[in-house]
């Protein structure tokens, strides 16, 4: 702890010396470089420094002399009045009462002189006091001790033989014990050092295990990373994010080896992380976008949709503020619907055999049904997708999987065909597809069937692609507690409608499939 003195003469030594720290601490002796520029700043402040700290007394002169009084009225016993009064000690009452005279005739008794029994007169009165010759009290007050130092004498004499004065005198030590007892010492001082440096390496050990915890804490913090954080595969801008949130508990020095990052590289990011934002309104946009779509776009849709709104920005950029927004698409879940009930009539040949190209539309067409299941129940989706631009060219949804369901979705689109159009109409194996309703429609219209292998989903792969992106963007990573069944059924709808006349893709010129037909003249 310096002085106000030694601060402000080193602060002025520093402003003399031109700013040189170096040569200020080497003139001075003192002291470190962190203090002396903190002394300064102080100093470019104020004008001053500020002055040394000056506790408080911790009794007043009024409890002082009280209790001096107590002790002098009361024996001058320092322990009962310590323990009167309940806010002085001993040692502290004694140094009150040496600062100060008693009042006239308040003067304590003088103590007795002090009595030294030589090593005889102790036997003996150890003997006295063993054969019974008095009480212990009498005995003392004949040789002018007290009766403990008896009790004391008599430890000692039956202990070792003899008092501590009547102990033999010591033999001079020689030279060879000298030597032993120097050896002894300086592998004392020695095991001291090695005990001194295993310590200050257990210290260096915790504090550095201390350091990578807080850089975890504070990373998971601070970024929210869902997966768990690495700190080896953090982002130089994230590490220098997390840095800065450590700078003020731990040296940047230390920080920067814990992350691996050079200090040319945190200082280049830093200065770009204090620029102003320039994609600050188009992550905003790039927000709404997203939830536009119900979080069912990647960066290249997202990329396309963005364009299509005159916004010119690179596909990188778009999926690093993905990244950095946290916009994550929901995951595809495995399907569960089998509608498979047995041969019920005789299966018909794969005609589509997985070209699910067409040149026109309704060319070919795939159908298949699906399950959504909710907390209220369970939904059923049957559409028929148009292999031309994966249009739905209408669909059914019903609380059961029955004929109903596919022939109505059936008859749908059977209505919307021109003179002269006679697709191929591809399922699987289910049985809504091989019941005679079913059959006859198909016959009725001129359509041509067309099924899959028995098991064998790749054969519908373009419908069980459509189902996927269905659910991945409307159904999975939803909480459908207290939606309705009917409730279900109306967003399922929207999102159809949706589907055919905003969504785009990338197959289609990012258009969506009506508005790319519409660009063909095949629609108004």
């Amino acid at each position: 702890m310096y002085t106000y003195e030694e601060r402000m003469r080193a602060v002025k030594a520093y402003i003399a010396s031109g700013y040189q720290a170096n040569k200020t601490i080497q003139e001075l002796g003192y002291p470190s470089h962190e203090a002396l520029r903190g002394w300064y700043r102080e100093y470019q402040k104020s004008g001053d420094l500020h002055r040394d700290f000056i506790r408080a007394p911790l009794h007043t002169q009024e409890q002082k002399e009280k209790a001096v009084a107590h002790y002098y009225a009361n024996g001058c016993n320092y322990t009962k009045t310590s323990k009167a009064l309940g806010y002085v000690n001993r040692d502290r009452l004694r140094q009150w009462v040496l600062e100060t005279r008693p009042p006239e005739g308040q003067a304590c008794m003088p103590r007795r002189n002090v009595v030294k029994c030589t090593p005889e007169q102790k036997r003996e009165a150890v003997v006295e006091f063993c054969a019974r010759g008095g009480s212990a009290e009498k005995i003392a007050n004949r040789y002018g001790v007290s009766h403990s130092n008896l009790y004391f004498w008599r430890e000692k004499l039956f202990a070792g033989g003899c008092t501590d004065e009547m102990e033999k005198p010591e033999e001079p030590i020689t030279e060879a014990a000298l030597e032993a007892l120097r050896a002894e010492n300086a592998a004392l001082a020695e095991r001291v050092e090695a005990l001194r440096r295993e310590n200050q390496e257990l210290e260096r050990t915790r504090h550095r295990l201390q350091l990578e915890v807080d850089v975890l804490k504070k990373a998971d913090e601070i970024l929210k990373k869902e997966e768990g954080v690495n700190p080896d595969h953090l982002s130089n801008r994230e590490k220098a994010v997390v840095i800065d949130a450590l700078r003020n508990t731990y040296r940047l020095k230390e920080l920067l080896e814990c992350l691996k990052l050079s200090k040319s590289s945190y200082f280049y990011q830093k200065a770009v992380l204090d620029k102003p934002d320039q994609y600050q309104s188009l992550r905003q946009e790039l927000k709404e976008t997203f939830a536009a779509v119900n979080g069912c776009y990647g960066y290249r849709r997202l990329h396309a949709a963005l364009r299509g709104l005159g916004r010119r920005v690179s596909e990188k950029v778009v999926r690093r503020l993905m990244k950095e927004e946290h916009l994550v698409v929901r995951n595809i879940r495995r399907r569960r619907y089998n509608s498979y009930l047995g041969e019920i009539s005789p299966a018909v040949p794969n005609l589509i055999a997985r070209n699910f190209h067409a040149e026109k539309p309704n060319e070919k067409w795939l159908t298949d049904i699906t399950e959504f299941s909710i907390p209220a129940g369970k939904i059923y989706l049957s559409p028929i997708i148009d292999c031309f631009d994966g249009m739905a060219v209408s669909w059914a949804i019903g609380t059961s999987p029955n004929a109903r369901l596919a022939n109505s979705m059936l008859d749908a689109a059977i209505s919307q065909l021109q003179e002269g159009e006679h697709p191929i109409l591809h399922s699987d194996r289910g049985g809504h597809y091989r019941w005679p309703g079913w059959i006859q429609r198909t016959k009725a219209a001129g359509l041509r069937r067309s099924m899959s292998a028995k098991g064998c989903s790749p054969d519908n792969a373009a419908c069980e692609g459509f189902f996927g992106r269905l659910k991945n963007e409307m159904f999975y990573g939803v909480s459908w507690e207290g939606v309705t069944l009917r409730q279900f059924i109306s967003i399922l709808d929207s999102y159809l409608h949706w589907y055919n006349r905003k969504r785009i893709k990338q197959s289609l010129g990012w258009r969506s499939p009506l508005d790319f037909r519409r660009c063909l003249g095949l629609a108004a």
